[in-house]
């Protein structure tokens, strides 16, 4: 017989490493590994086993799916929540995940939706003080504190609901697992058990979950592939903004988003997201751009500010909020070589109003706007909109979606485009009023403004 061996195992990604070591190699958390006695495998012979069933496919030409007229939250899981569905709700901790589950659960209400809410982080006396803070009305809904997986499958069974709130799966425990709820084995087995119950009996359980220090749901990575749906409920708590974001979706769109504003009475939809973002936009300042981002299948006008300053030390800073800091140095370079414009003796900040991250190309042509006005001190229009990648020779490169974008910027009254030339046939003739420049280079943009 084989002799077992010993080892070192991470509590959080479950990687096995030979030495104790105080960091994970695979995950980087630290102080989680734990010593592990790997025990081999014997390979019995086992009697012939029942076969499996078989059951004839069901094609349903409208699936039922669950709407709960919060348009955001509906519009992220392509018009409602998919019956049977299992879907996982992560955010960092205070971020609005309880509160968001509890609206949800005071829309289905209103609409005869049965829902069992099952909250293991609030007694049920918290709970209803922040009932009575979002503007509940009515019982609607059924509560209960118990996180024992066995009871909370039994009192799914018996109640039938159509809709279960898990608050959070990290505190669902099973009483035939050593280990302590939260951890590895726990949440994986715990998981497990409430997809099964909710497939077999057709219950759309939405579970909790929280989110470590790097930003990545607790619990295995294997939470993310069993479930249906993966939401992201992603905000700065230093602003009132929340992005409701699918990562992942079996039954319906993908990189969809809801954009949601806190409030005393819980998160309010934002319907007209560009109206807010470039309310208290400074007239008349140098280093302002307004571009059009995409998220989703959703374009967003926002504002692009720069500073660029005299650098008091020898090597300058380069520092970027909202988009990828690499992308900014590879655009100062372009700036530097194909403008003639010397940036290594300034200080330059780029920043995107309101905490939103648009790491996309079609940032590129505005950020260089931005960051020259800053530099040579010269405004730009406020009612022009930039919108164009740029290549590393300095040339104008067009983006998806890019009718979406004019459509939006005009929609909003912004009737001074600036695109790149290559845009020229995606843009429809009925848009393009006369107030629409198209440029090949980054040069044409300096012409346009100096």
């Amino acid at each position: 017989m084989a002799k077992s061996k010993q080892q070192f195992k991470c509590s959080v990604c479950e990687g096995l490493t030979p030495k104790w070591q105080g960091q994970c190699p695979h995950c980087g958390e630290w102080n989680s590994l734990e010593p592990f006695t790997e025990i081999p495998i014997v390979r019995r012979r086992t009697e012939a086993a029942a076969p499996a069933t078989f059951k004839t496919l069901i094609m349903s030409d409208q699936p039922r799916r669950f709407v709960s007229a919060i348009g955001e939250f509906d519009r992220v899981v392509s018009g409602g929540i998919m019956e049977g569905s299992i879907i996982l709700l992560s955010g960092d901790p205070g971020i609005g995940k309880s509160t968001l589950a509890l609206q949800l659960c005071k829309a289905f209400s209103k609409s005869q939706i049965s829902v069992c809410y099952f909250s293991g982080e609030e007694s049920p006396g918290q709970l209803g003080l922040r009932a009575k803070r979002l503007g509940f009305n009515h019982d609607g809904f059924k509560i209960s504190s118990d996180m024992e997986l066995n009871r909370i499958i039994a009192g799914l069974e018996l109640e039938k609901p159509k809709i279960a709130i898990i608050d959070s799966i990290q505190t669902v425990y099973s009483p035939g697992l050593d280990s302590l709820p939260g951890s590895m084995q726990q949440i994986r087995e715990c998981a497990a058990e409430l997809m099964d119950c909710g497939k077999k009996n057709n219950i759309c359980i939405i579970m909790i979950g929280h989110i470590t220090k790097s930003g990545m749901i607790a619990g295995p990575k294997l939470l993310e592939h069993i479930v249906d749906t993966v939401l992201y409920l992603e905000g700065d708590k230093q602003h009132y903004f929340r992005i409701l974001r699918s990562v992942k979706n079996r039954f319906g769109a993908t990189h969809e988003i809801g954009i949601f504003e806190m409030k005393e009475n819980g998160l309010q939809d934002i319907e007209n997201p560009g109206d807010v973002f470039l309310s208290e936009r400074k007239k008349g300042a140098s280093g302002s751009v307004i571009a059009c981002g995409m998220e989703g299948s959703r374009p967003l006008l926002v504002e692009i500010q720069a500073l660029a300053a005299r650098a008091a030390y020898g090597t300058p800073q380069r520092h970027a909020s909202g988009i990828d800091p690499r992308r900014l140095q590879l655009l100062l370079a372009v700036i530097e070589r194909k403008l003639n414009i010397s940036v290594a003796q300034y200080d330059i900040f780029v920043n995107i109003v309101g905490g939103l991250t648009l790491k996309e190309p079609a940032m590129d042509l505005p950020v260089i706007a931005a960051i020259c006005s800053s530099i040579r001190d010269f405004m730009i229009p406020e009612n022009t909109v930039i919108i164009g990648e740029v290549g590393l020779t300095g040339e104008t490169r067009s983006v998806m979606r890019i009718e979406q974008r004019v459509g939006e910027a005009l929609r909003m009254g912004f009737n001074n485009l600036i695109l790149p030339a290559s845009a020229r046939k995606k843009v429809h003739a009925e848009n393009n009023n006369g107030n629409i420049r198209f440029i090949g280079d980054i040069n044409d943009l300096l012409q346009t403004f100096i």
